[in-house]
């Protein structure tokens, strides 16, 4: 390790290079790793040439990794762009009075959510803002007939021929979720997941969400979370008593197909999860969604110093259990060695 020459070099002590373009930098990356047919010099290709780069990386998987970002966030800026865009040409009107509530230093506002117990009505109206602005600034149509509910309707009701032409209203996806989640009872945490899941599929399956396919995508969405995230899952046949109309076979193969698209990858990382709470509560700021303010008083202090005090005991025990776990292997590894002295 003393060699200064060696892969272990942290990449903070590389030169530099100038940026270039993702395409560019994957075709140097596979030109980079084929196996040179010259023999006369021996060539050690450093680790970080192997590895792909990171912009190539994270462009794609924003579910997958911290660093990406949320697609329904960028979307919904590309429509606060064309917003702005129409307001240069419009007459400059007073603003109201204000209807937000501001700290002072008498008063302290604050909300009741956090990343770790997220305030479940409004993070249910942000999750079903960011998809409708998946749906209104959607780049195409691409579906699959699974998800489809001309072909599989989730009620008796004839399924209108423009239906898959109009886009649905905020008010009507969230009256749709809201829904689903006051019958199965489910979490404020299980509509963050219900997210991450939907933006994965997308991108993993190359779809796009639409007025046709919407329901049963987020519907599939919920069904998966449900069952990952909240320790008590509900089962498909109880969707069916909230959805009076469609069966458990359908249930069924809808989540069979929506595993398989997601490559049966259900892991969410919390830093992924910490992200798209965050990028939630931007989402709600851009669009005046506020969450209930309340001032602080002795007891929210005593509840808010009493939830970190809960997470410093929960991060106290996974050290210890970590290091109790090093320690074992420590003197597993102690004991084979002093055998094989022996033997």
């Amino acid at each position: 390790m003393g060699n200064t020459v060696s892969c272990c070099v942290s990449p903070e002590s590389s030169p530099k290079l100038p940026s270039r373009q993702p395409a560019e930098r994957l075709e140097e990356f596979l030109t980079s790793t084929e196996v040179s047919d010259d023999n006369s010099a021996p060539y050690l290709q450093h680790i970080s040439d192997r590895e792909v780069p990171d912009e190539l990386a994270l462009e794609s998987n924003p579910s997958d990794h911290a660093r990406a970002s949320t697609i329904f966030l960028c979307k919904s800026q590309t429509d606060d762009k064309c917003k702005l865009r129409l307001s240069a040409f419009c007459v400059q009107v007073s603003p109201g009075p204000l209807s937000k509530k501001y700290s002072s230093c008498s008063t302290i506002f604050i909300d009741d959510s956090t990343v770790s117990q997220p305030n479940l009505k409004s993070t249910i109206k942000c999750v079903t803002l960011a998809i409708y602005y998946h749906i209104k600034n959607r780049d195409s149509d691409r579906s699959l007939d699974i998800f489809d509910e001309k072909l599989h309707p989730l009620s008796r009701e004839a399924v209108p021929d423009e239906y898959g032409c109009m886009d649905p209203e905020h008010k009507v996806i969230y009256r749709f979720v809201r829904t689903l989640f006051s019958a199965a009872q489910l979490t404020a945490e299980c509509a963050i997941v219900t997210l991450v899941y939907l933006e994965r599929l997308l991108t993993y399956a190359e779809l796009d969400i639409c007025p046709s396919n919407w329901k049963r995508i987020v519907l599939g969405a919920i069904l998966l979370a449900s069952k990952v995230w909240d320790d008590q899952a509900v089962w498909n046949v109880d969707y069916c008593q909230i959805l009076k109309d469609i069966t458990v076979e359908d249930m069924n193969e809808m989540e069979r197909h929506f595993l398989e698209l997601l490559q049966f990858n259900i892991n969410v990382p919390a830093s992924v999860y910490a992200k798209y709470y965050f990028d939630l509560r931007q989402l709600a700021d851009d669009n005046n969604l506020s969450f209930p303010l309340e001032p602080l008083n002795n007891q929210r202090a005593q509840k808010l110093e009493a939830i970190s005090r809960l997470c410093e005991d929960k991060y106290k025990d996974l050290s210890r259990s970590s290091m109790r776990r090093s320690l074992s292997a420590d003197n597993l590894i102690g004991i084979r060695r002093s055998n094989a002295v022996l033997s």
